[in-house]
């Protein structure tokens, strides 16, 4: 950490540490290798010669184990062959900036330390906080940030020093991290390509690594949006991320969802029903969208889905009210309209949030349906307008054969843009028996869809870009204007599956996979959609969280789509629609949870599935 840039320790959406370097002997380390090693961990290597008529071979090596909790332990070996008398100094500063402040390049000057137990300690009005070491420094200089030791390493001697970043501002939720009551199960993938076990182990250990429980619900587990700028539950991203990870179980989905229908908008207003979500970014041609109409439209469909996945019928009725107030809310704001419309004045009706409210609505009314309530006739009814009426008005006819609109103004023009936004139209949602809920368009406007999510304009070779790259305004590192974001790669990947597109979702899943090995399998948020080329890497972004929920969950999602698990578990049965043209070879996914029990699965190099774990009386429909 060299106070530069993004560089930190963080608690709380505030950086407590900015600088921690080491210097040896008078010198800093040379740096040999840097890798996490877990999702909470990483592990910096460096070495140096004490003395220049030792040759070429460094004699000193310096670890340093770096976790999520504040702790750093600095190991110096020596391989000398004479006794070594090393200082050390290690430089500490901060500037106690906030999140929003460091990601705008707009930190302020380090602070002045004072001198604080076994460390140093900084102060302003924006909060404290405070770096003890173990053993305790020989000298401490508060005016330079400096903290020392003198070792005496005999040949072969260790010697380590313990640093813990403490605030005195802690978050109001706390990790989970890897302990017993975790509601993910550690499930294992095999196969002809050996990035899949790395794949869907690392996804895992992400989302164990961003569970948070609130502490007056500590049974309600959710996620972390991403480290380390989205330490808290983002509702949007959060219920998506607890979706894409249903085949793990449904607890998370449970937890999720208790913990948002808490925080759902109870008043007699237009926004009575509502999930509050903060505005999101989306890119050059588009004003900034609520997420808080995405929380409030996903929270029936996961509601729904993970009852077919085996929430137990309890849980599915206490949550139930919760649901009907966010299908109430659709329903009263769409009015004697068509179209969802955007919550702020003069705003325009935008392509994804029509895709996520008849989603909503098909899904919403099946959950009525099959729970006794009333309302499912009146959503499918409005759905059915919906699909008509969108097939005609946001399709923009091209001699390249047509493309979705974005959205469409307050006076009607559409806005013609393609970006990924557009593979949302591709996510219909599960209804019961194993059946895919009809889409937004036509068969016709699926397949031209298809071939141009596929296409090199969108297709970056390591995942769909954020938008097309003949498009005016693209970048291949803007947010929401070219770079390529993993979780909606995913959904385009499933979708196209279950369409029967398997040629474009194979080439997606290829590239995802490969940017993943990367990766180290971690995969961040977002990278940059620069195109794929021999023996290139993809180039992450600066500002990408890494883990990230969606990423991760989207990790599982991808695995899963190969095996097409479409389960019914009130109705005891499970159907798989795997991808007949393996494009993987061989899988084998074990430990996934349906109906509550363990699931495993295999699908054969010819697109076969066989069912080898399931729960008793579980029936495989054809």
């Amino acid at each position: 950490m060299t106070g530069q840039g993004l560089d930190g320790f963080y608690r709380a959406g505030r950086r407590v540490l900015s600088r921690c370097q080491i210097r040896v002997a008078g010198r800093e380390p040379l740096v040999v290798q840097a890798r996490m090693t877990a999702v909470d961990c990483v592990r910096f290597v460096g070495t140096l010669r004490t003395s220049p008529q030792a040759g070429p071979d460094p004699d000193v090596v310096v670890e340093r184990i770096r976790h999520a909790d504040g702790t750093e332990r600095i190991t110096l070996r020596s391989a000398a062959v004479r006794p070594l008398r090393l200082p050390v100094e290690v430089a500490l500063a901060t500037d106690l900036a906030d999140l929003g402040s460091i990601a705008c390049g707009n930190a302020g000057p380090e602070l002045p330390a004072t001198v604080h137990d076994s460390g140093l300690r900084w102060s302003s009005a924006r909060g404290t906080s405070t770096v003890t070491a173990d053993p305790p420094p020989t000298d401490a200089l508060a005016s330079a940030g400096l903290l020392r030791w003198e070792f005496e390493l005999p040949p072969g001697g260790v010697a380590s020093i313990e640093l813990r970043v403490r605030s005195d501002r802690a978050g109001p939720v706390r990790a989970v991290g890897r302990a017993a009551t975790s509601p993910l199960p550690p499930a294992r993938a095999d196969g002809d390509d050996p990035r899949v076990e790395g794949l869907l182990r690392t996804s895992i250990d992400d989302l164990r690594g961003l569970l948070l429980r609130a502490p007056a619900h500590p049974s309600d587990t959710h996620l972390a949006a991403g480290a380390p700028w989205r330490c808290g539950l983002a509702p949007a991203e959060g219920l998506a991320a607890a979706r894409m990870a249903l085949p793990l179980g449904t607890r998370l989905a449970a937890g999720t969802l208790r913990t948002l229908a808490r925080s759902q908008l109870r008043d007699k207003g237009p926004q009575s029903g509502m999930i509050p979500g903060p505005r999101r970014d989306a890119g050059t041609h588009l004003p900034p969208g609520c997420t808080g109409t995405e929380a409030t439209l996903l929270f029936p469909v996961l509601l729904a889905e993970a009852r077919r996945w085996g929430l137990a019928e309890p849980e599915v009725e206490e949550l139930l009210p919760a649901a009907e107030r966010c299908l109430s809310w659709l329903r009263t704001t769409v009015g004697d309209g068509t179209y969802l419309p955007d919550p702020h004045p003069g705003g325009p009706v935008r392509c994804e949030t029509q895709a996520h409210a008849h989603r909503a609505a098909l899904l919403g009314a099946d959950l009525l349906d099959t729970c006794g309530r009333s309302g499912g006739d009146e959503l499918r009814h409005w759905a059915g307008e919906l699909r008509a009426a969108f097939r005609t008005d946001f399709w923009i006819d091209d001699l390249g054969g047509g493309r979705p609109a974005a959205a469409r103004t307050p006076d009607g023009r559409p806005v013609p843009h393609l970006g990924v936004a557009a593979a949302h139209l591709l996510d219909t949602g599960l209804l019961g028996g194993g059946e895919q809920a009809p889409g937004l368009l036509d068969k016709v406007q699926t397949e031209q869809l298809a071939r141009l999510l596929g296409g090199p304009a969108m297709d970056s070779g390591w995942g769909l870009r954020g938008l097309s790259a003949k498009e005016a305004g693209y970048n291949p590192f803007g947010h929401r204007s070219g770079a390529v974001r993993v979780h909606e790669t995913a959904i385009a990947v499933a979708g196209l599956a279950a369409a029967d597109y398997e040629k474009e979702a194979s080439a997606l899943l290829r590239g995802v996979l490969a940017a993943a090995e990367a990766f180290g399998h971690r995969l961040p948020d977002m990278y940059a959609g620069d195109a794929r080329t021999e023996g290139s890497a993809p180039l992450p972004h600066p500002a990408a969280c890494r883990p990230a929920a969606t990423s991760a969950a989207a990790g599982v999602l991808l695995l899963t789509t190969l095996v097409g698990i479409r389960p019914d578990a009130p109705a005891g049965t499970v159907t798989l629609r795997p991808m007949r043209g393996a494009p993987l070879g061989e899988i084998v996914l074990t430990g996934l949870r349906v109906a509550g029990a363990p699931f495993s699965v295999r699908v054969s190099r010819l697109g076969l599935a066989m069912v080898e774990e399931a729960a008793d009386g579980l029936q495989l429909r054809a």
